[in-house]
């Protein structure tokens, strides 16, 4: 089994796939890595030999930022926005959506389930 960066690459997935398993390399970077490093676009994890995976580690290290430390990285950024207690930060504080987009209808990704008003009950209508 490939472990580059502290993840697990699955064996039978194709390379470009399996480095978008990395938390930082997507399916841009990953095409970069196989391009530069001249592995093959059908070339499968488990056909790559000690030789191409060491190169691939010290090409991840070299030219990105990546698991760890680009979670830090992010944490720390969205933590200073709340110490500076900007809008921004504020929004992030209170788990609501940070870049402009409404809230009265169309945020439950950021607020989470919607909850039932327990006790409100509709008055009769008149007659």
């Amino acid at each position: 089994m490939a472990r580059i960066a502290g993840v697990n690459i699955p064996q039978n997935k194709i390379v470009q796939v399996g480095l978008t398993y990395i938390y930082g390399i997507g399916d841009k970077f990953s095409k970069q890595i196989c391009k530069d490093l001249d592995i093959a676009k059908p070339t499968r994890v488990n056909q790559l030999t000690d030789d191409q995976i060491l190169k691939i580690r010290e090409y991840i290290d070299k030219h990105f930022s990546v698991e760890g430390d680009l979670r830090r990285d992010y944490s720390m950024s969205i933590k200073r926005l709340i110490d500076l207690a900007c809008y921004r930060g504020s929004r992030h504080k209170k788990k609501l959506p940070v870049r402009g987009q409404r809230t009265r209808c169309n945020a439950r990704t950021r607020k989470g389930k919607a909850i039932a008003i327990a006790g409100k009950k509709l008055t009769p209508l008149k007659k």
